[in-house]
């Protein structure tokens, strides 16, 4: 399986932005997917995952301002990033996990800033 990960940028606070993860192989629809983000100098952390079932979680710190998705149809995996902050800057990272199976995606830049 492969993972690219797209749509990141340069966003001023308060802005939107939509990221998006295509997945090769067939067994996207069974896998959960996750969001991943990287700021600078820190460790990396869970940002929001959706089950196969389309369960969702999110962190405490994205909580009613990002939504994630899937479309099983098109093997790809959103998140929809609102009400965005200078502290959400970091390198967002799409993951796959399937049994014991784990693959991520090359990450893309989002930066919050005026």
């Amino acid at each position: 399986v492969q993972l690219q990960a797209s749509g990141g940028g340069l966003v001023q606070p308060g802005g939107s932005l939509r990221l998006s993860c295509a997945a090769s192989g067939s067994i996207f629809s069974l896998a959960v997917m996750g969001w991943y983000r990287q700021p600078p100098g820190k460790q990396r952390e869970l940002v929001a995952q959706i089950s196969s079932s389309g369960i969702t979680n999110y962190a405490d710190s994205v909580k009613g301002r990002f939504t994630i998705s899937r479309d099983n149809a098109k093997n790809t995996v959103y998140l929809q990033m609102n009400s965005l902050k200078p502290e959400d800057t970091a390198v967002y990272y799409c993951n796959l996990r399937y049994r014991g199976y784990e693959q991520w995606g090359q990450g893309t830049l989002v930066t919050v800033s005026s």
